[in-house]
């Protein structure tokens, strides 16, 4: 597969040196300089482009939100210091290749690195981005990562009828996946009717909860609230499955069991991007998961996910303002010069 090419980039700023976002304190972040390592062995240099803001975990931990038993596991792949704080996390990043990487120099590619303006990395931490992907949209690939692994655990089939609980970045991308099977109609639901127009151009139908159908076959939820999960159990079909993609940090959710969960004979199945889905784990790895993220990244209508956009310099108020009071926003973009 062909991939975009950038050349003659000129660096923007001293190799030597470059800035990066760090959560100080839980609640308060600020951009600080970051020094670099020196290029050697298999690594490249790579200047970021853009950079996304994975608003529900990212809320959680810039919040201080992780629970203490997770904070090892919740790391990121390049994270540097230690949750909750004072920490620099982040797992989506576009970038233009600078040095050290032969065929690689001058290419756009995604890493799962936070945000930052220049960075070096394995060379196989690299993913190129296909030539039909625009750059600005490669950011979504983290999320429609965890869309598709999240879809091989729910393990739809031809004809099935599929909620997708929570319009957020990940539920959209669900139930936009969902949508391509023959015969599944799907349903997706929030409570914002605002969503209605996005749903449209994914090619699903929208539904609020008190609007959405019952005896599903597959429910996903993905809407980060105990009520969803609630709507999930109530509106899942007999012996259908719900796959909870949701994660709530400290948050303790009470789950109604004792209802008609068990003469229902409902299957409830976790979810979570970090390990590949058993389904699929004999024969794919991570890097290969990635590259179907990246592929799939070629259509348009998932340009309706990205609704912000503003410089790097910006991002300790907008962070700040996404965890408190992220109003309609799904993926936010964030540029550097």
């Amino acid at each position: 597969m062909k991939s975009t090419r950038i050349d003659g980039m000129a660096a923007d700023q001293p190799r030597t040196g470059a800035r990066a976002f760090w959560i100080v304190e839980p609640g308060r972040g600020e951009i600080r300089p970051e020094p670099l390592p020196l290029l050697s062995g298999q690594n490249v240099i790579v200047r970021a482009l853009y950079s996304g803001i994975s608003r529900g975990t990212e809320a959680l931990v810039f919040k201080g939100r992780v629970p203490p038993s997770e904070l090892e596991r919740m790391r990121a792949p390049f994270q540097s210091g230690a949750l909750p704080a004072p920490v620099k996390y982040g797992y989506s990043s576009v970038g233009i290749v600078e040095e050290g990487g032969g065929d690689l120099n001058g290419r756009c590619v995604f890493v799962l690195y936070p945000h930052q303006t220049r960075y070096v990395v394995p060379r196989e931490a690299v993913h190129v981005i296909p030539e039909d992907v625009p750059p600005e949209r490669a950011i979504l690939a983290a999320n429609l990562e965890t869309a598709i692994n999240g879809l091989w655990d729910a393990r739809p089939l031809v004809g099935d009828r599929v909620a997708v609980i929570g319009a957020g970045t990940v539920g959209c991308l669900v139930a936009w996946l969902a949508a391509a099977i023959p015969g599944c109609e799907v349903e997706l639901v929030d409570l914002n009717p605002g969503r209605a127009a996005i749903a449209s151009s994914l090619g699903v139908r929208f539904r609020t909860p008190d609007a959405v159908q019952g005896e599903a076959d597959l429910v996903v939820h993905a809407s980060g609230s105990p009520e969803g999960l609630n709507l999930a159990l109530r509106i899942a079909g007999f012996e259908a499955t719900i796959v909870e993609m949701s994660w709530y940090g400290d948050t303790l959710v009470t789950v109604p069991l004792g209802e008609a969960f068990h003469a229902r004979r409902l299957a409830l199945r976790s979810s979570q991007v970090g390990a590949v889905a058993p389904s699929q784990r004999a024969r794919w790895d991570t890097r290969r998961r990635m590259q179907l993220a990246l592929g799939l990244l070629a259509s348009p209508a998932l340009d309706a996910l990205i609704t912000g956009d503003t410089p790097f310099e910006t991002l300790p108020t907008v962070m700040a303002d996404l965890a408190d009071a992220p109003g309609g926003a799904l993926c936010h973009r964030i540029t550097y010069s």
